[in-house]
Order: C-alpha cells, then sequence, then structure tokens
C-alpha cells in the first residue's frame, strides 16, 4: 500500500501589509499598500481592504492608487517583517522534522509519518494557525494535501485566515472544476492559448491527452498533464539542502540597449561565482532571469557538462543564454538576474592531463577574489566578454 503523504503549504495573508497594521492601529480595517509611492514604484504587498478595489502585488503604484485613490501608502519595514518570519519558522520547526521555505512568509510542512507523535494533519495545522496569531499577530492561510501542487493550491482557496484540505479521495471534487489557470506553469499566454482551444477548467484540460499536449507544448505538455490529475512527485526538502544562489537587478528605466543588460548580467555572474568559492561550492545549473516593462518574467537555464565555480565557465553558460534569448527577439529589459542551483561540493572530474587554460582561469579568479577581499568587491571587475 502506497503511504499516504501529509503536506501542509503555509502561507501568510498579505504579510507585509498585516505586520504593519498589526503594529499601527490606525491602519487596522483600512485598505493599505505597502511599497514605493515614487516614479515607477511597485506594490509589494497590498491588504485585502486594498484587494477589493482590485490592488494586487507587483503592480506600478500609480494604478493601484487609481483604483483606490483613499488607499494609505506605507514604506516597507524590512526589521519587522524580517522579525515577524523568524518566529513563524521557529513555529514551523517546533511541529515538522522537514521544512522547506519558499519565501519570507510561506513554506512547505512535511508531516508525513509524525500522526501517532504529532496527531493529525488538520489538528497541527490549527495548532500552527492559533500560534501564529496568538504569537506573531498575524494570520495565515494553510492547505493540506498529498503533495506540493496540491497543498500549496489547497492554501489559496479560502484565504484569507483559511484551512482547506485535499484527500487522495476528494482530488477530483475540488481541482476538476478549478480554472485552468490554477494549473502551475500556466501564465497568461498559456492560458490564451488554451482558451482558444476551448479549454477553461482543469476539467478541459485533463480531456486532452498525454500526445495533445506535448504536441502544443513540449516538455511542458507532460507536466500539465500531471498537474491535471494532481500528480507531483516533488518531496519537501529541508532548507539546508535547497540551496541556490543569484544576483539580480531591477532597473529605474527599462534597458532598451543589450549590451547595457549584458554588462550587468557579467557582474552577477562575477558575484555568483565568487560566492560560490567562498562557501565552497559548484553549480551545475545556471538560470537566466529576465522581466520586461509590464512585470511578464521568463526564466532560461542550462545545465552545464560538469560542476563548476569557474567565472570565465560560468559567464560563457549565463552569456550563452542572454544572447540565444536576444537574438530571438530582444525587449527592453526592467530586471535581470542571474542564479547558480543544483549546489554542491562535488569538484570536476580530475584530469590526469590538466587543461592549461582552465588552470589559468582558476588562478585569475583566485587572484581577483584576493584583491577584492582586500579593497571591497567593486575595485576590480571584468570588462566586456
Amino acid at each position: 500500500m502506497d503511504t499516504v503523504h501529509h503536506i501542509l503549504h503555509v502561507d501568510m495573508d498579505a504579510f507585509f501589509a498585516s505586520v504593519e497594521q498589526r503594529d499601527r492601529p490606525e491602519l487596522r480595517g483600512r485598505p493599505v499598500l505597502v511599497g514605493s509611492d515614487r516614479r515607477r514604484g511597485v506594490v509589494a504587498t497590498a491588504s485585502y481592504e486594498a484587494r477589493t478595489y482590485g490592488c494586487h502585488s507587483a503592480q506600478p503604484m500609480s494604478v493601484a492608487l487609481r483604483l483606490c485613490p483613499h488607499a494609505v501608502v506605507v514604506r516597507p519595514s524590512g526589521r519587522a517583517y524580517s522579525e515577524a518570519s523568524k518566529q513563524v519558522f521557529a513555529i514551523f520547526r517546533d511541529v515538522a522534522p522537514k521544512v522547506e521555505p519558499l519565501s519570507i512568509d510561506e513554506a512547505f510542512l512535511d508531516l508525513t509519518g509524525t500522526e501517532r507523535l504529532l496527531g493529525p494533519a488538520i489538528d497541527v495545522a490549527r495548532a500552527v494557525k492559533r500560534r501564529i496569531l496568538g504569537e506573531v499577530g498575524i494570520t495565515a492561510s494553510v492547505g493540506i494535501a498529498p503533495n506540493k501542487f496540491l497543498a500549496k493550491l489547497a492554501s489559496d482557496l479560502e484565504k484569507p485566515d483559511g484551512l482547506t484540505v485535499i484527500t487522495p479521495e476528494t482530488i477530483d471534487e475540488i481541482l476538476l472544476p478549478l480554472s485552468v489557470t490554477r494549473i502551475w506553469g500556466v501564465g497568461p499566454k498559456t492560458a490564451e492559448r488554451l482558451h482558444h482551444l476551448g479549454v477553461e477548467t482543469v476539467r478541459d484540460l485533463r480531456a486532452l491527452s498525454r500526445e495533445e499536449l506535448d504536441g502544443l507544448f513540449g516538455v511542458s505538455g507532460e507536466h500539465f498533464w500531471r498537474l491535471a490529475r494532481g500528480l507531483d512527485t516533488r518531496r519537501v526538502v529541508s532548507a539546508g539542502a535547497a540551496r541556490s544562489i543569484s544576483h539580480e537587478q531591477t532597473f529605474e528605466e527599462d534597458l532598451e540597449d543589450p549590451a547595457r543588460v549584458r554588462k550587468v548580467l557579467l557582474h552577477q555572474t562575477e558575484a555568483v561565482a565568487r560566492r560560490l568559492r567562498k562557501h565552497g561550492l559548484r553549480t551545475k545549473t545556471v538560470t537566466l532571469k529576465i522581466r520586461y516593462g509590464a512585470f511578464e518574467t521568463i526564466t532560461r537555464s542550462k545545465t552545464l557538462d560538469a560542476p563548476t565555480d569557474v567565472t570565465d565557465e560560468l559567464w560563457r553558460a549565463a552569456s550563452g543564454i542572454f544572447d540565444r534569448w536576444a537574438r530571438s527577439g530582444y525587449r527592453p529589459v526592467r530586471l535581470i538576474g542571474m542564479a547558480a542551483a543544483h549546489l554542491g561540493h562535488e569538484e570536476a572530474q580530475v584530469s590526469l592531463f590538466p587543461d592549461e587554460t582552465r588552470e589559468k582561469m582558476k588562478s585569475l579568479d583566485q587572484a581577483m577574489d584576493d584583491i577584492q577581499r582586500r579593497f571591497g568587491s567593486g575595485s576590480i571587475r571584468r570588462e566586456g566578454g
């Protein structure tokens, strides 16, 4: 008999705004927009009172204020959010052997096999919600399900202050009537394409065969086919094992010149490589994150032949990804980011005949690291590339 997993997804409700309303009683019950009201300012979090007017995170502040002119704009209080997050995650670690953070205000908890010690998962979820409210002073929504996809979906169904359980027996009852946009990976463009095919709900999506979805969406086809059936084999991975190192930058103005963006990407690659070496880590995967002016975001990744911490090797991968994207149709860039994932302490395979060029690159990295340790991170940089 297969083990039934008990996965919780816990998500703080309008986290930044909730902390502000907790700390400032005069904001309670009022529409609050956390973010910057400067030109090109963006909403970080909208309180639920503001959401009733159509305000939401990642929205230009100017748009949010047109929708809700009487909203209160509050600049982010990073220290308060960080402290609240630490309290919340301490509660998570009290009750679950495996906690996988997704961001400052949400995480997966794996309670599989803990029933005899902790009781039913739903009782643990209720206790977590009570403790967050009592100890931190904010509310959380929780989804309980047999896998991560369903747990995250469930936590969003009854916000705010919700608790939704999906069991193996109720998957179809809950999943099938939902909009196809609830499927992870179905963004606006994919949704529009599916709508043209008459696919509006998860039920409609499930009616398509795996072959049809493969033909329509390539490698994403099987992903959509599995999620439409509530299938997800990913496991909850504790924080220490789920590691990546990244750098990203948002520009005040959308950059129309690919060369300027490419130069920023080079400096980000240098910084990521330096941090890898500092921690004795190497990466197998390089990922670029590119966001356009309309907040549309794409990611592109490359798996390396061997794990590395060599700047030139990482730059070869990152610049290759960027150049292929730029050639296919460059659009002005609002944000560029570079990440190294699938990290480990594994060294690249040692050759009996060392690559002289690679040894020179490693020596250059070591020399630059030494200079930057002594004189600061901006004291020496590569140019061009």
